[in-house]
């Protein structure tokens, strides 16, 4: 801590130690500045971003396909599939498709899409409603 000095006079300083000076808050009233070596400086910001990139959690949509007539064993199958997505943290996409006559039924599908949602409601929260989308339905689950 060398207090409020002059520009001059702190890269001489610098300089007679044999190493840089580096502004550190530009924003500050007066600006920060450190004498130290800027390579290893540069080198320790890299570090910083590069484990905070690491630690980063990229969410991922994972998409489950149904039918509106699915059978028991099959949908116990796709809920533990959902619950595994949900629990790595993953978005699941839940995709609903009406083939032929199917399309004449389609509250058999909103009957499933329900289903899935009150068996997964203490997991997740919908981040976006069953709605149709040509020959399919959809609905988007996020965890909690």
């Amino acid at each position: 801590m060398l207090g409020v000095l002059s520009t001059r006079d702190a890269i001489a300083r610098a300089y007679s130690v044999g190493l840089d000076l580096v502004e550190i808050s530009p924003n500050a009233e007066p600006p920060v500045a450190k004498i130290l070596d800027y390579g290893k400086f540069k080198y320790e910001q890299q570090k910083k971003r590069n484990e905070a990139r690491k630690k980063q959690k990229v969410v991922e949509i994972k998409e489950v396909k149904v039918r509106p007539n699915i059978d028991e064993n099959d949908y116990q199958v796709k809920l533990r599939a959902m619950k595994s997505f949900i629990g790595e943290g993953d978005k699941v996409k839940v995709t609903l498709r009406f083939r032929g006559r199917e399309m004449a039924h389609q509250e058999l599908g909103v009957k499933v899409l329900e289903r899935i949602r009150g068996d997964m409601e203490t997991d997740t929260k919908v981040e976006q409603i069953p709605k149709m989308e040509n020959r399919q339905m959809v609905m988007v689950l996020a965890p909690k």
